[in-house]
């Protein structure tokens, strides 16, 4: 066993400095002003590999085979105090002090607030089982963790106790199971006390645990650790403070979440029964569609269950059974064509029967057991399987030529990565390549799925480079924001999963991964009674991901038209995040720039009110949209806590005024979607409607404003199929509104994509008074009081006195433009 306990010396050079210790290697080194590392080595080799750092200082192994995904940055060279007691590293953001006896780091904002702390005197122990271990001390009793990937439970972790090992979950219990399908080991602390925040990344890909107190020894100040079965102790501390600033560092660390194609945004038709069909599926999938558009809801594609790659009884991938899917080529074009591509699933376990098997032993593509001789085998579809080793790189090779011959020449861009968790080796110690140096599967294994999505992306640029990717995945590590959506598994149905899916989803996005959803009704299990569809599909409309997707256990289907009573509701709600699709593409485009979640839990925009820490089922639906869900059978009412220091205005009651820091009762239906738009909300909807988030385009812009905070947005448009918006094709209106008496919101554009609006219309809540006049640019719009006369005329404004709110409408003027409305004071008596 090996207790970091004694300081021996400092080395520092170029912004890198190595501290000896009585049995470990401490490196520190800040990345940015805000982001520190600090990898603590009880091994004498120090190998820098990472298949995940998008940002790094110093070389690394890798390198190459990220390329371009990777930016070397120059090391931040901190102010260094050494005294006796301690050595005080100072950037212009962070302090971190290393106390020399006891041995351990603190880290201070720029402030002087402590934001983290070892549990001194014992913070870094390799034991006798040959585990690391790093002890942190709880700043406060009741601190708040978040994160951690896609967990169960409610959103803080305070008390809890997590495993970081990546498992197929089918028919998991959303509320109480650990583990699940994703292995990110990254958190954020937030302090009650202060109301600050720092995130911890933990670079290490063995199995690990985190215990966030729940647990005490009498000798010890109160305590978190994190435990792994191997590897260092590679610790990047992230700070900023606030949780937007923590997640924008981390995905700059980690990666940029993948701007995805729109049609990824769009409703996903799925459902493992189609593909499963004696023969014909190709029939049934394309008669499903057409069922889809007959009844009048959208769609923008379909996930292909493993079931067409059936041989015999057996899932053999990269082959098609003909019985089921006649011409692939002819189905994937009639798909295309109803603006319904195919998202074919594929998975890396390999049957022993696979007809290609010789071929794959022949060019050496799998895990081997650990002797490094033999292929390691585990429990797969149908049989024993052998697994494809991803950090290989003649192994990637012949994977991506087999997806691009058996399914990308066919006719689609998109890619279904699943089963890829590796959960069915049970030998740790299982060989892989690692690009030619060796390791284990135990170091290695949840990163295979990352690296996966990374080869499936590739593939497509690779057959056509101007083509976006759109590639699923159920598992994954940290960074896979990179390059995948994904989904939070094979969920039960049942209530419960429906309002525990919010924090796995919320979760995932405090841990980097903007893009995750749910399978909406469930996945495993029975059908979903009526009620309960109706309220999933209500809740899954605001998921970045929206599939409905079922493998039931009484050969019933999920459908959107499945309960004739209640399809109108349904079709309403899908009909409605359609209408949203330029806020929902605005907000893809955030995440792309900063990670920022598309659905965010309530304390990463109002992390000032202490009130909102444990809130676990109300979400934003970006900045300016409170959502809280009916998630409860029978409600008639429901409360709803809406975060203090803004006014909030009730989508379903005319706009009905609320001030923030309290809790109120609202009545509901089962039509009723609980919404509430924040004051200073700039909001972007389609008047038109759309049935296709990639085929149709917004010819009538709606905005929704909120005056009373001065705000910005971005709405950002491209042409949601290419990658031209690498090369500048696409268009971003800056919209900014100022103001209270007078109102002015500016709109600049720049870019070259072309403009597809025809027509603004814009609904500004203003519940005390009607203006005096409304401008755009020198032009005073004319005033109608007759709503009928304002619905006839090309451009003006009314006020609603039902809503309280000025409706306006003007054609697109096709250029930059400040649209002003005054509600200064008017003297008519005096006039």
């Amino acid at each position: 066993m090996k207790i970091t306990k004694e300081y021996i010396e400092r080395k520092t050079d170029k912004g890198i400095t190595l501290i000896r210790t009585n049995c470990s290697t401490m490196k520190v080194v800040f990345l940015t002003d805000e982001i520190v590392r600090v990898r603590t080595s009880f091994e004498e080799e120090e190998d820098e590999a990472s298949y995940i750092l998008s940002a790094t200082a110093w070389a690394d192994r890798l390198d190459d085979f990220l390329k371009e995904e990777r930016t070397r940055l120059e090391p931040v060279v901190p102010v260094i105090t050494e005294t006796e007691e301690k050595i005080l590293f100072k950037t212009i953001q962070l302090t971190l002090e290393l106390g020399k006896n006891p041995f351990g780091i603190r880290l201070y904002d720029v402030e002087g607030t402590l934001l983290y702390s070892d549990l001194e005197g014992t913070p870094y122990i390799k034991d006798s089982n040959n585990r690391i271990n790093h002890y942190s001390r709880m700043l406060a009793e009741e601190e708040c963790f978040y994160g951690f990937g896609e967990k169960g439970g409610e959103l803080n972790k305070n008390k809890a106790f997590i495993r970081q090992r990546a498992t197929d979950a089918m028919g998991f219990d959303a509320q109480k199971m650990d583990t699940l399908y994703k292995h990110i080991p990254f958190y954020i602390r937030l302090n009650r006390e202060t109301k600050k925040a720092v995130g911890l990344f933990y670079n290490n890909f063995f199995e690990s645990v985190f215990n966030m107190g729940c647990e005490k020894s009498n000798y010890w100040s109160r305590y978190t650790y994190w435990q792994a079965d191997g590897g260092d102790i590679d610790l990047f501390l992230v700070g900023g403070n606030t949780l937007k600033r923590i997640v924008d560092n981390y995905t700059f660390l980690t990666g940029r979440p993948m701007l995805l194609p729109k049609r990824a945004l769009g409703y996903q038709g799925s459902s493992m029964f189609y593909p499963e069909l004696e023969k014909d599926s190709d029939d049934a999938v394309l008669d499903f569609i057409d069922t889809i558009k007959e009844e009048g809801f959208p769609i923008d594609g379909f996930h292909l269950s493993s079931g067409y790659t059936s041989q015999e009884g057996r899932r053999c991938v990269f082959t098609w059974n003909h019985e089921r899917f006649k011409d692939p080529v002819a189905y994937f074009a009639a798909m295309n064509e109803k603006g319904a591509q195919n998202v074919p699933n594929i998975k890396p376990g390999i049957l022993l029967e696979h007809p290609y098997f010789r071929d794959f032993i022949k060019n050496d593509v799998f895990v081997k057991d650990s002797a490094g001789k033999d292929i390691a085998t585990g429990r797969w579809w149908g049989g024993e399987g052998a697994f494809w080793d991803f950090t290989k790189d003649s192994a990637r090779r012949v994977w991506k030529d087999y997806m691009i011959d058996s399914l990308i020449a066919k006719g689609t861009n998109s890619i279904w990565n699943d089963n890829c968790e590796y959960d069915s080796i049970l030998d740790k110690d299982a060989s892989c390549d690692y690009e030619g140096k060796g390791g284990s599967l135990g170091q290695l294994k949840p990163l295979m799925s990352t690296i996966m999505c990374k080869i499936a992306v590739d593939a497509v640029k690779e057959h056509n480079e101007n083509v976006r990717p759109y590639v699923v995945c159920r598992s994954g590590s940290a960074g896979i924001q990179k390059y995948a959506q994904t989904w939070c598994g094979d969920n039960y149905t049942s209530w419960e999963s429906l309002k525990y899916n919010i924090p796995i989803i919320t979760g995932m996005g405090l841990s980097g991964q903007p893009n995750e959803g749910a399978d909406i009704g469930g996945f495993a299990g029975p059908a979903p009674e009526e009620e309960l569809l109706v309220r999933w599909v209500q809740n899954g409309v605001f998921q970045p991901r929206f599939s409905i997707h079922s493998a039931s256990n009484d050969n019933t289907v999920t459908e959107p038209w499945m309960y004739e009573g209640s399809k109108d509701l349904i079709r309403d709600a899908m009909l409605l995040r359609y209408r949203f699709a330029p806020y929902l593409y605005a907000l893809e485009y955030e995440a792309s720039k900063s990670g920022a979640p598309i659905m965010r839990p309530l304390v990463y925009e109002f992390q000032s009110d202490e009130k909102v820490y444990d809130e676990s089922f109300n979400f934003m639906f970006g900045r300016d949209l409170l959502v809280s869900n009916v998630l409860e059978k029978g409600a008639s009412s429901k409360e709803v806590y809406l975060p203090a220091g803004t006014r909030w205005y009730d989508w379903n009651d005319n706009y009905a005024c609320h001030e923030g820091g309290q809790t109120i009762t609202i009545p509901v239906s089962i039509e009723t979607i609980p919404m509430f738009v924040r004051e200073g909300a700039i909001i972007p909807m389609a008047k038109n409607q759309l049935l296709s988030m990639e085929k149709d385009v917004v010819t009538k812009l709606h905005l929704i404003l909120a005056p009373g905070m001065d705000r910005e947005m971005t709405l950002y448009d491209d042409d949601g199929v290419t990658n031209g918006f690498e090369k500048g094709v696409f268009r971003k209106t800056h919209v900014k509104m100022e103001g209270s008496d007078v109102v002015k919101v500016d709109f600049r554009s720049e870019g070259s994509y072309r403009d597809t609006v025809e027509e603004f219309s814009i609904e500004m809540i203003r519940k005390d008074r009607s203006p005096y006049w409304v401008s755009l640019g020198e032009k005073e719009l004319p005033h109608f009081f007759s709503r009928r006369k304002f619905e006839e005329a090309a451009e003006g404004w009314y006020y609603s006195q039902t809503r309280r709110a000025v409706e306006i409408k003007y054609p697109n003027p096709g250029r930059d433009v400040t649209l002003t409305v005054s509600f200064e004071d008017f003297d008519l008596i005096g006039m």
